[in-house]
């Protein structure tokens, strides 16, 4: 009896035993489940682009490159004056102001001669020792300023320099030539450089057997404007100065491309 009794204790504790088992595996499934479930949901989405082969193909036209030049010439209408004052004194406070007292004076001139405010513009200023001959010593200061001044009357800028230097105490002064808006002439000499160009490719597109075609291309090549001469008077003019005023060379430089047509 009792060895009956321990095989039916045997026999429960091995189905306990098989319960547990299979509780334990089915929990462990399960949480398998819900951890490949958990990264499903999480795992980022890749996309994967592969890229287009596209093909391009260039093209060379033929035709006919020629450059042109012009100059077209005109009164110019403003006067550009530099005019200066300097000081030297044994210290350069008293430099400075020495040079303060000949400048208001300058500037008080050049506006009883009619030049406004906004014509008269400060283009250099100094202060510094002057140094003696062969010794390199200083042997005082030295102030300098000078002034740009605009004169719309060029006909009557020899009046003007006389009057700056003899009553205004100038003691460099300088005088340029321009004009007060040269786009207008600008935009003439570029049209003519254009037609010199498109001359020069007719007689080139003739030599060579073809017909010129359309423009294809035009690049400015003009580097400066327009030339000017410039007068230098030193201080103490005599009356009467004579500035000719003469006429500005406009220049304008293009190259053009052309097509060949048939």
């Amino acid at each position: 009896m009792y060895a009956a009794f321990a095989r039916q204790e045997v026999c429960k504790m091995q189905s306990a035993i098989r319960t547990v088992v299979l509780s334990a595996a089915a929990a462990t499934l399960c949480a398998l489940t819900a951890t490949l479930a958990v990264l499903a949901v999480s795992r980022p989405s890749i996309l994967i682009a592969a890229p287009s082969a596209s093909s391009s193909t260039s093209t060379f036209d033929l035709g006919v490159i020629t450059s042109g030049d012009a100059i077209v010439s005109r009164k110019p209408d403003l006067a550009l004056i530099s005019v200066a004052v300097d000081s030297k004194q044994s210290t350069a406070s008293g430099a400075q102001q020495d040079l303060a007292s000949k400048a208001s004076k300058l500037i008080a001139r050049a506006k009883a001669l009619g030049i406004v405010d906004k014509d008269i513009n400060t283009s250099g200023y100094s202060v510094g020792p002057s140094y003696a001959p062969g010794t390199g010593t200083i042997d005082g200061y030295r102030a300098f300023e000078e002034l740009l001044l605009k004169w719309h009357n060029v006909d009557t800028v020899g009046k003007t320099l006389d009057a700056l230097v003899q009553e205004g105490g100038a003691t460099q002064i300088s005088v340029g030539f321009t004009l007060a808006d040269p786009k207008a002439a600008q935009a003439e000499a570029r049209s003519l450089a254009i037609a010199d160009a498109r001359s020069r490719a007719q007689a080139m597109a003739a030599a060579a057997g073809v017909k010129l075609g359309k423009v294809l291309r035009v690049s400015d090549l003009s580097t400066s404007g327009y030339s000017s001469a410039n007068f230098d008077i030193k201080g103490g003019a005599a009356a009467s100065t004579q500035v000719p005023v003469g006429q500005l060379d406009v220049q304008a430089a293009v190259e053009v491309d052309f097509a060949i047509d048939g």
